[in-house]
């Protein structure tokens, strides 16, 4: 059975965090990686 793809969205505010938590130099890569793949889950 093939998975249906989720159509999950991240919302602004998380986005704008997720933004600064990577242009912040004192964020752990596992705090990068997470707010790389919200980022990456916003809609253009």
């Amino acid at each position: 059975m093939a998975k249906k793809a989720q159509n999950r969205v991240t919302s602004k505010a998380v986005a704008s965090k997720a933004s600064k938590a990577l242009n912040d130099g004192r964020s752990s890569n596992r705090t990068k990686s997470i707010a790389a793949s919200a980022l990456s889950q916003r809609k253009k």
